[in-house]
């Protein structure tokens, strides 16, 4: 028999005993055993914490999102060994690419973050805050790394794709991970691992795997440590109240199975796409990954004048449904995880039917192809009726974490709300309507109360990734029930590995310690032009100061009649009583016209490759005729680009503070402008 292994301190090592028995899905033969019993977990811990973290630590942004990347690469090359072992959880090929694929997706999105993010191993948050009147004292906030590891505990559902989705934030973030995914399928989680340990890009020690019980592994955390759990909100809350993890205040973020729900507006009829839209949201929800789906539809709100109109759709919808051996190309539902989990809907179901019926399925039969549905861990679909949704609570408690669904009558929006409510806390919701005023009622209404909200309709239908669909730059949670955590949510998500700190000090002080220019640093005089420097050699704070220019009318009128641009203020013979202004004023895209006159170096040609955008231009001050303007041009950061084709030139790019300085030494406008620059020649 086959033993999953673990991955500790930089070995595949084997728990003692024989352990549990995990077993294929579809077939019901056992296929491994796993056991993680005898392993050092305070061990492991240290081994992220001092060998796993300083290496991520010491690794820039860009240098962790280009290993994201390349760990994408690489397991997108290795898609049919992992499919095949997917199949033995239950899962169909659609149900496969979301898990495999999907998780992989993760790992690409994550890389390209890196482009929102400095050269640098920790980065600015915010705004900076002058706190003094002399601006010799001023305040920012830094994200740093924390110093610990992330303990991610995963659910059964996607072995790959819960792993996945999880490390490339803390990966991005500078922290070490270890995943201990749920036994039933981790052989699929191991098969993952064992591609990404032998592909040698990740540094040692930032990743491990546990394939068994977790034991003791919660008993060992630190302050710096960060867990996250995906699960069952019983099990989570058991789990976050550990008397470690209360005691060094560990972050964890729960996101648990909930009881989440899909509204038919009250505006749609069976003549509009939005019906179309909406059975075949409902059908897809029940359906994929046989309902196996912390995200998954559980409550269906419909007008009760539709209720029979929507029963009859859905059963139809339902009755297409080909359940049976994923291999088997014809299939479209496969099987549960295991025996244990079709054993855990059927009694889930038992609870609903006490206060609901069956429209479609049963709980005892399923017609299956090419598989025997009693060795294999097949279920039918069910979609039950409950038409007391407020005189019955159950509905609203009880998760059947399978192919199942009620349906449930409401009289207006203000009733689809307050069922909704009813959850207490869920990943997600969705309402298929084309009424934009029944779509801001219900996101407001019960927006408090989930984690997301899509908003269908004919518009975005083809292109929606469909409400079960958690995406890499939105966060994943909810609150309540739903655990009260999120996950990823872009940068958002990276935050929750480090620690932000306020640090105070002078302008100069704070620019060295965070590589960002700030204002009122002491700059840097070079000899020679800041555009005459390669990439290289530009340091952070090389400072022009320009001449000066007087501006005139003549300048305000000739840009008024080059842009088109006449509005009132820009005209000589504007009666000013009552406006803003004391008289004619200059365009504030003529002053940064002319800012960029008197910056430019034009005369020959430099290692700037082009000007490609303007962030933060703010204009502050009114310029009249007569007023001397002058530039103070900063740069600001720097960042490295890498090559996306060999033939690339190389280069990276620079931002520069752009600081426009009237007569009076008060600032008219400020922008950060960037460029591309490129690197010295390869001799």
């Amino acid at each position: 028999m086959y033993t999953v292994e673990n991955f500790l301190m930089g070995q595949w090592v084997k728990g003692e005993g024989d352990g549990q028995l995990l077993y294929n899905a579809v077939t019901g033969e056992p296929i491994a055993n796993a056991t993680s019993k005898g392993l050092d977990f305070s061990a492991a811990l240290h081994y992220a914490r001092s060998k796993g973290n300083p290496a991520l630590r010491k690794m820039s942004f860009h240098e962790r999102g280009l290993m994201l990347r390349a760990l994408a690469i690489y397991l997108r090359d290795h898609l049919d060994e992992l499919y095949a072992i997917s199949y033995q959880t239950g899962a169909t090929k659609a149900d496969s690419w979301v898990d495999i694929e999907g998780g992989i997706g993760n790992l690409f999105s994550y890389a390209s973050l890196r482009r929102k993010l400095p050269d640098t191993p920790y980065c600015l948050d915010g705004e900076h805050h002058p706190l003094g009147k002399a601006n010799t004292f001023m305040g920012h906030h830094l994200l740093i790394p924390k110093e610990g590891v992330a303990i991610h505990i995963n659910a059964f559902n996607f072995p790959v794709w819960g792993m996945l989705e999880k490390i490339a934030v803390n990966l991005l973030a500078g922290v070490p991970a270890i995943v201990k995914p749920a036994t039933v399928t981790s052989y699929l989680t191991e098969a993952v691992v064992k591609k990404i340990i032998a592909a040698g890009i990740l540094p040692d020690g930032a990743l491990q795997l546990i394939c068994g019980s977790a034991g003791d592994l919660l008993n060992h955390v630190q302050s710096q440590d960060v867990v996250t759990f995906t699960g069952s909100a019983t099990t989570g809350l058991l789990l976050k109240s550990g008397s470690k993890i209360l005691a060094e205040n560990v972050p964890f973020t729960m996101e648990a199975d909930s009881l989440n729900c899909i509204v038919l507006g009250e505006d749609v009829t069976p003549t509009m796409p939005e019906w179309d839209i909406f059975i075949k949201e409902v059908r897809r929800e029940i359906t994929t990954k046989s309902g196996q789906r912390c995200t998954a539809v559980r409550r269906i709100f419909v007008p009760e004048n539709k209720i029979e109109d929507v029963q009859k759709a859905l059963t139809a919808a339902l009755a297409q449904n080909i359940i049976g051996n994923p291999l088997n190309p014809k299939v479209r539902m496969g099987s549960l995880a295991g025996e244990t989990q079709r054993n855990e809907v059927k009694a889930q179901v038992n609870k609903l039917l006490e206060t609901s019926s069956i429209l479609y399925g049963s709980l005892d039969s399923v017609e299956v192809l090419d598989a025997d549905p009693i060795k294999g861990a097949f279920v039918s679909p069910l979609l039950l009726l409950n038409e007391n949704p407020f005189g019955n609570s159950s509905v609203h408690e009880v998760e059947a974490f399978g192919p199942v669904a009620t349906l449930m009558p409401y009289k207006h929006t203000e009733e689809a709300i307050s069922l909704a409510k009813l959850g207490k806390g869920s990943l997600v919701s969705s309402i298929v309507t084309a009424s934009t005023t029944i779509a801001t009622d219900y996101v407001i209404g019960a927006g408090n109360y989930h984690g997301r909200i899509l908003v269908l309709n004919e518009q975005c239908a083809k292109e929606s990734t469909g409400h079960g669909s958690p995406l890499p730059l939105l966060v994943h949670g909810g609150p309540g029930r739903a655990g009260g955590g999120e996950e990823m949510g872009g940068l958002r998500g990276v935050k929750h590995y480090m620690q932000r700190v306020a640090v105070q000090g002078s302008p100069d002080m704070i620019t060295a310690i965070s590589k960002v220019y700030q204002p009122g640093a002491t700059g840097n005089t070079p000899t020679i032009h800041p555009f005459k420097k390669y990439f290289e050699d530009l340091v952070i704070g090389d400072q022009l100061i320009t001449e000066k220019r007087v501006i005139t009318a003549e300048d305000i009128n000739a840009f008024a009649d080059l842009s088109g641009d006449h509005f009132y203020a820009h005209l000589e013979d504007t009666d000013f009583n009552g406006t803003m202004f004391d008289k004619q004023v200059a365009h504030g895209y003529l002053i940064m016209s002319m800012a960029a006159g008197l910056f430019v170096d034009s005369y020959e040609k430099n290692p700037v490759l082009l000007n490609y955008g303007i962030d933060e231009l703010r204009f502050t001050k009114p310029v009249y005729p007569g007023s001397e303007m002058h530039i103070r041009f900063t740069c600001k950061e720097k960042i490295r680009q890498e090559k996306k084709e060999p033939t690339d030139i190389d280069k990276g790019i620079v931002k520069w503070l752009v600081e426009m300085i009237d007569e009076t030494n008060e600032l008219t406008g400020i922008a950060t402008i960037l460029t591309m620059v490129a690197k010295k020649p390869v001799q």
